[in-house]
């Protein structure tokens, strides 16, 4: 069966829903669904935590809730449904179950052992399947989730606030503030997308920030806990940082080195979980990011200051930049930079981006945009 006119307008309806599980469902992916019959919504869900009833089940209880019958109805969903057990039942069954006609989907299941398997499920039981409407905003949203599981790696995105001419800070530290409250506020819904956060030692003894997700929007408070990283290779966090103190210490995660000294390391033992990198001076930055694959982060926030920024783009390990310039400029040679360490030699060497987009966001800028990978 061929695309129909209103396909695009409910798949954006779809897409709407999902977009209120970013934040909540990892690792999850953030999953939108509406049922659709004589052309009239008649039920819709959306996937709001793992473990729980998927979108297209929500969307189904939803309508059979208002006395409304899902046979011959279409069903609108953002991702391939489920044709596996998991945590839940698959989602294929429970839509020929329902006597659904027809099934509209943005973009396929990444893993590759379930590719197209739910949609061979659904047309063996006579099932019309429509697909690719939606499939670009559908895969930008579970970006990170795709990555995931495809290579048990999270998503890293570098986020820096800074002043035209690139620094982040004075040289005695100050930096608050240098983006606007608009900036601000677009920036802590950037870290709420994010499964956890990652500064430096330094950051956290010249700021002593909490690290955590402050929103006013009660949609936005309902959230997975976020995952605070502090890299800290000879453990010389001050004990006293709320990071290792406050009522969220419990998702804390202090990354040391292979020679962290002894007494350090029980003291900190004693406040939060201490991960060890097998590297004997720095922390292994791959080691890391495998690591917090195997705990299920999906997307990570670097939030450091100069020196992790340039580590992480030197190492290949940066996927996505989000960049807020401010109309201010520092100076000064010993100003702190967004980007330290080597730098590059050559300009053809230059940190390359690549799909950029620029935001008007109050008096500040906001830029996101892909890394180039081969480029540093």
């Amino acid at each position: 069966m061929a695309p129909q006119p209103q396909d695009t307008i409910f798949m954006r309806r779809a897409l709407s829903l999902a977009r209120r599980g970013v934040g909540r469902v990892s690792p999850n992916p953030a999953v939108g669904a509406i049922l659709v019959s004589r052309g009239k919504i008649i039920g819709e869900g959306w996937h709001q935590k793992a473990g729980q009833a998927h979108a297209e089940i929500r969307a189904l209880e939803q309508a059979k809730k208002q006395g409304k019958s899902p046979r011959g109805a279409t069903m609108y969903v953002t991702l391939e449904p489920c044709s596996t057990h998991g945590r839940t039942p698959p989602c294929t069954e429970a839509l020929i179950r329902a006597g659904v006609k027809r099934v509209v989907v943005a973009c396929l299941d990444p893993n590759p052992s379930h590719e197209g398997r739910g949609l061979k499920h659904l047309r063996a039981a006579g099932i019309s399947v429509q697909t690719g409407i939606g499939r670009l905003p559908a895969e930008r949203l579970n970006a990170a989730f795709f990555q995931w599981i495809r290579t048990q790696c999270p998503r890293v995105t570098l986020k820096a606030a800074m002043t035209l001419d690139g620094k982040i800070a004075t040289a005695d530290g100050q930096s608050k503030w240098i983006t606007g409250e608009v900036a601000r506020r677009h920036a802590m819904r950037l870290r709420h997308s994010m499964d956890a956060i990652l500064v430096g030692r330094q950051t956290v003894e010249a700021d002593d920030p909490s690290l955590t997700v402050r929103l006013s929007s009660s949609a936005h408070s309902i959230r997975k806990p976020l995952m605070r990283i502090v890299l800290d290779s000879r453990a010389r966090i001050p004990l006293g940082a709320k990071v290792l103190n406050d009522d969220m210490k419990h998702m804390t995660r202090v990354v040391v080195s292979a020679s962290a000294p002894a007494g350090r390391l029980a003291a900190l033992q004693k406040r939060v979980e201490v991960w060890q990198s097998p590297a004997k001076t720095r922390v292994d930055l791959f080691w890391l990011v495998q690591t917090l694959g195997c705990h299920e982060v999906t997307s990570l926030l670097v939030e450091g200051g100069g020196e992790v920024h340039a580590s992480f783009l030197e190492a290949g390990l940066v996927d996505e930049v989000a960049f807020y310039y401010a109309p201010k400029v520092l100076g000064g040679t010993t100003s702190r930079r967004a980007i330290a360490g080597k730098g590059a030699t050559q300009l053809s060497a230059a940190l390359r981006l690549d799909q950029v987009r620029w935001r008007q966001l109050g008096m500040d800028l906001g830029l996101r945009a892909l890394v180039v990978k081969s480029s540093l």
